[in-house]
């Protein structure tokens, strides 16, 4: 992180004639529990970690947004009036959420920005919201916007849904502006309403498997599920008509309601209300410090990615269960929308190295080719330092 940090500020002080930028870090998040239930109204169990976006910005005295991505060598200069949807796609991030200001009829001026991070890209850990809420706070505060937390948390997810043009849910912005160390954050979907439940693991650690496969299916895959879960509930509601999205359905109306449905239909329905079942009561296992059934349920959301969600991989299910032989490892399951990414795994500490080693020679024998691993624990959310 220290790396990131000063890099921003060096790149800084070398191309603009300003010594003192602001810096603000806005970290990436991993969600423990409760995958594919956020555009279903349901209940996500996200928290913030220890790698982050940083950006260094400065206010100018004209409209000109000049721009530079430090760890790509590249720069990128608009004007409030003239910005458009860029071609090299990180400048989208900023200006969508200049976009999103301007159009909330926000008063801001040109600023200088520079961007750097060491949130691994394609990892799902969620590296472009970082970057939106990065930007979001810090041209709130330069310009003293008065914005809230969740409204800068709305902002930078409309940057992504109108600008950018991916439908990502609300989780991924708020786990980088809400996360609070030692703490996950139970947060309803639907109500935005929030809990924060205590995660301090002395002597385990996150560690992230990176299955180095991308998500080529995930963006289409995505649309297909969202659709098949959709239509699930207007069966539903048929019989149940206040049934609004699957946060209102239990286990009995899918087995009544969806028995006759095709069988797609039936499992992407019943994994999504049994994922919400296992959220809450996994957050009562954290109340009580009972890690081991927090874990178990970790193997279990796995097993209904894998089987009745069909949102993983050869090489997620292999990462997966060779945790599961682990005596140090509590918990793992494939995390983000699927399809390749990383497993996410709570490891023992003195046998993190071991574990990791154990993992990567297993998975080169089965798959030949390599693994990244990262190791985080939980920090606080975005933040000027």
């Amino acid at each position: 992180m220290e790396q990131s940090h000063q890099l921003v500020i060096s790149t800084f002080k070398a191309n603009f004639d300003q010594d003192h930028p602001i810096v603000v870090c806005s970290p990436g998040r991993v969600n423990l529990i409760g995958e594919h239930t956020d555009y279903n109204m349901g209940f996500v169990l996200p928290a913030a970690i220890n790698k982050g976006i940083y950006i260094a910005i400065s206010k100018r005295e004209d409209d000109v947004i000049s721009l530079i991505a430090a760890d790509l060598n590249k720069k990128h200069q608009t004007t409030l009036k003239d910005y458009k949807y860029s071609d090299d796609n990180w400048p989208n991030f900023i200006l969508g959420v200049v976009d999103q200001l301007l159009k909330a009829g926000k008063h801001i001026r040109g600023f200088n920005a520079v961007i750097s991070g060491d949130v691994p890209l394609g990892a799902g850990m969620s590296s472009s919201a970082a970057l939106e809420c990065a930007v979001a706070f810090a041209l709130n505060h330069i310009f003293d916007l008065g914005l809230d937390k969740l409204s800068l948390v709305q902002k930078a997810q409309k940057a992504e849904n109108e600008f950018v043009g991916l439908q990502c849910g609300i989780m991924d912005q708020f786990a980088s502006v809400f996360g609070k160390q030692k703490h996950v954050i139970k947060l309803d979907c639907r109500s935005l309403e929030y809990e924060y439940v205590p995660f301090d693991l002395k002597g385990i650690k996150i560690v992230l498997f990176d299955s180095m496969v991308k998500h080529s299916l995930a963006s289409s895959e995505y649309n297909v599920r969202r659709s098949q879960c959709e239509e699930g509930v207007s069966i539903i509601q048929q019989s149940y008509p206040e049934v609004k999205t699957l946060r209102d359905a239990t286990i009995e109306m899918v087995e009544t309601c969806l028995k006759d449905a095709s069988a797609d239909i039936y499992n992407r329905c019943k994994y999504v209300v049994e994922e919400n079942d296992r959220l809450l009561n996994a957050c009562e296992d954290l109340k009580r410090g009972d890690i081991e059934a927090f874990g178990q349920k970790m193997y279990d959301t796995h097993e209904g990615l894998s089987k009745l969600y069909e949102v993983s991989c050869p090489e997620l299910d292999f990462i997966a269960a060779n945790a599961k032989k682990e005596s140090a490892i509590l918990g793992a399951r494939m995390m983000g929308g699927g399809f390749g990414g990383c497993v996410i795994a709570l490891v023992k500490e003195p046998e993190v190295d071991q574990v990791v080693k154990r993992m990567k020679d297993l998975y080169f024998q089965k798959m030949n080719k390599g693994m990244n691993v990262y190791i985080t624990q939980i920090e606080d959310g975005t933040r000027i330092l």
